[in-house]
């Protein structure tokens, strides 16, 4: 009965069991076209903005400040007046030079008809040779007398120019440092204001000196445009142009200085600021670009999600190599690997494998 039982048992065929198949669920993501575009090949740095020229303005005399025509922060057209020192001695050194001149002009015309006279007298032997040497030193030492008198002249005229300071640039005081009623002295250290010239003006800024053959190669061509962008406003850049650059490379950097020069009509660029600064040296033309965030790096490179359509309308993705060369507003030149007009994933990554099913977003 037992192995009757077993055999009936081993008979029996069992049903069929359909095995349970788990459909992959899409994957969302976003993705963005490969576009052709006109990129501009530029270079990057932060930049110092410096004044155009800047004059610490001191005295040339001595003397007491009598008056003071400007206030700290205002700006000054040249030949504007500054200060005004006490001329009084100057003029009165003036009037004792022209004093000396009118004395010593009598005197020369007496020296020559001296000469005059001793010269009739030595032609007749009625002097000594000695006496006509004296006459004719007296007319000499006369004549330079008055050239003396004449400088001293001069130098009177000077410093009572120099006792009214005028402006000799353009530009914006900064903060006066000696105030009316002080004594000052001539080439004093300190000075007494300081002049920026702001308009036009400088930035100053440094680049990797692997790009020094292309900025000369461009140089060549036209003026280079430079971009400077204020903190906190990036919409409105001051644009100038390139107009120096140094004639050495610093070792500690590896890095070239250049210097930019604004027009700055509307004054946004002060000397001491820091600006970005973009140095734009051409436009490349159908150049392909993909968003940054569509490129993903591996151990083969660099490489993009690529959404195609199967045999049955289903969006899949497609893992292709990329060569990229530089990324520019937050969008990457692509060299090789795709082509204009496809779709690249720019979210959702993480959860994607090669022919993987996509949904987009």
């Amino acid at each position: 009965m037992l192995l009757m039982i077993i055999f009936s048992l081993a008979c029996i065929k069992p049903k069929d069991v359909k095995p349970t198949v788990k459909k992959q669920r899409p994957v969302p993501v976003t993705i963005a076209k490969v576009i052709q575009k006109t990129i501009p090949d530029e270079i990057r740095a932060i930049g110092n903005v410096e004044p155009f020229t800047t004059v610490l303005v001191k005295s040339q005399v001595n003397g007491m400040l009598t008056k003071q025509f400007i206030k700290d922060g205002v700006d000054i057209s040249k030949g504007d007046m500054l200060f005004a020192i006490d001329s009084r001695l100057f003029e009165i050194a003036l009037k004792e030079a022209q004093a000396k001149l009118e004395r010593d002009t009598a005197l020369l015309k007496k020296a020559e008809t001296d000469l005059q006279r001793y010269t009739d007298l030595m032609q007749k032997n009625v002097i000594t040779q000695e006496q006509y040497d004296q006459a004719l030193v007296n007319l000499k030492t006369f004549r330079a007398t008055i050239k003396l008198n004449e400088a001293g002249i001069e130098q009177a005229k000077i410093d009572i120019e120099h006792a009214n300071i005028q402006s000799p640039i353009s530009g914006r005081a900064g903060n006066v440092l000696v105030n009316e009623g002080n004594v000052i002295k001539a080439n004093d250290e300190r000075g007494l204001v300081s002049i920026n010239q702001i308009q036009p003006i400088y930035v100053n800024f440094s680049v990797p000196e692997k790009y020094l053959p292309q900025i000369f190669q461009y140089m060549a061509k036209e003026k280079l445009k430079v971009s400077a962008f204020i903190e906190g406003d990036d919409t409105k850049p001051e644009i100038g142009e390139l107009s120096a650059v140094d004639n050495t490379v610093d070792k500690a950097t590896g890095t070239i200085k250049l210097k930019a020069v604004f027009a700055n009509l509307h004054k946004r660029l002060w000397p001491g600021q820091f600006v970005r600064v973009i140095l734009k040296l051409r436009d490349i033309e159908n150049t392909l670009v993909v968003p940054s965030q569509a490129i993903q790096t591996g151990v083969n490179g660099d490489y993009v999600y690529v959404v195609i359509q199967s045999a049955e309308k289903i969006n899949i993705v497609d893992m292709r190599t990329v060569t990229t060369e530089r990324i520019l507003n937050k969008e990457t030149m692509i060299a090789s690997g795709v082509s204009v007009g496809e779709s690249v994933v720019t979210e959702g990554q993480l959860l994607l494998t090669p022919k993987c099913i996509v949904e987009i977003k």
